[in-house]
């Protein structure tokens, strides 16, 4: 079967001008695609770079993150933001270690099943550390479909159908699909972006139908991020900045950003960072989360 022009003309260009991502390196394994994809969710990629590195020269395997407490992943998360993907991503350690023998497992149902993994990631390990043939959709490719196919300026609220436009477009070659999920999120990332896109520089900008409708401002109903300055957010990582410099040693609540000067706010913070297991508190004093019996011991237990 031929391939779409649409798939042809994209991949031809992403072979050319793809960056030179670490992840993207032959020979990379499932599990440094899994910890790339964790890091990317809402963080810009120059940001991820060192922090994946410093990450997998400490843990290269799952097992490796499962046997420390989940305190030491989220102090290694250091300032990467979000950070109970940090927690997300030890207890999917664990349950690959003790469910899958230490192995990323390649089927979309069981990455499913592991700790923090939906929709997207799910596909992009099993298409990009695998190769399987799967439909990918991102934040990018939601745009880039949403302006080449619907001729629109922003995509609308994520659905199954964003999943159907992409399957349908995809080659029927394995290799071919995995290189065109890749080249639309490229697209995406650095060329069809949300607020500058550099339409002179598409590859498609002849198949692209928001081009042909001459751009028009069709709404646009994405979340508005509150302001970081003065958020909980903020108060939230001055907190676990303070437990994370004093580790392994604990601190009174009352250290813990204590310059803050809505106390209000801070004490709301620090309970948003106890219900969402990133910090214990016991008897007035705060640490890193040292975590439950680790399911790999529990799988061994006898």
């Amino acid at each position: 079967m031929a391939v779409d022009p649409l798939a042809s003309d994209l991949t031809a260009w992403f072979r050319e001008n793809a960056r030179d991502l670490p992840w993207r390196e032959p020979g990379i394994g499932a599990w440094a695609v899994l910890v790339s994809e964790f890091m990317l969710q809402q963080t810009p990629v120059n940001r991820v770079i060192p922090h994946w590195e410093s990450w997998l020269r400490r843990w290269p395997t799952p097992a490796s993150l499962a046997s420390d407490p989940p305190a030491e992943a989220v102090s290694q998360w250091a300032n990467l933001g979000y950070p109970r993907r940090a927690l997300w991503l030890h207890r999917a350690a664990e349950e690959i270690t003790a469910r899958h023998g230490g192995v990323v497992p390649r089927r979309v149902d069981d990455l499913l099943a592991l700790t923090g993994i939906g929709d997207y990631t799910a596909r992009a390990v099993a298409v990009f550390a695998y190769g399987e043939r799967h439909p990918v959709v991102d934040t990018n490719i939601r745009r880039v479909l949403a302006r080449i196919i619907d001729g629109k300026s922003q995509p609308g609220a994520p659905s199954r159908r964003d999943l159907d436009a992409m399957a349908a477009l995809l080659p029927e070659d394995r290799a071919d699909a995995a290189l065109f999920n890749a080249a639309t999120m490229e697209l995406g990332a650095t060329i069809c972006t949300a607020r500058k896109p550099r339409c002179d520089a598409c590859p498609v900008a002849k198949r692209c139908a928001w081009r042909a409708a001459g751009f028009p401002d069709t709404g646009d109903r994405r979340p508005r991020q509150a302001t970081y300055e003065g958020s909980d957010r903020q108060v939230r990582g001055l907190v676990l900045r303070g437990l994370r410099e004093a580790a392994p040693a604990p601190l009174p609540a009352q250290a813990l950003a204590p310059d803050w000067p809505d106390q209000m706010q801070r004490d709301r913070a620090i309970d948003s960072l106890i219900a969402d297991g990133l910090i214990e508190l016991e008897d007035g004093i705060a640490c890193l989360p040292r975590g439950r019996r680790s399911l790999v011991e529990v799988s061994a237990a006898p």
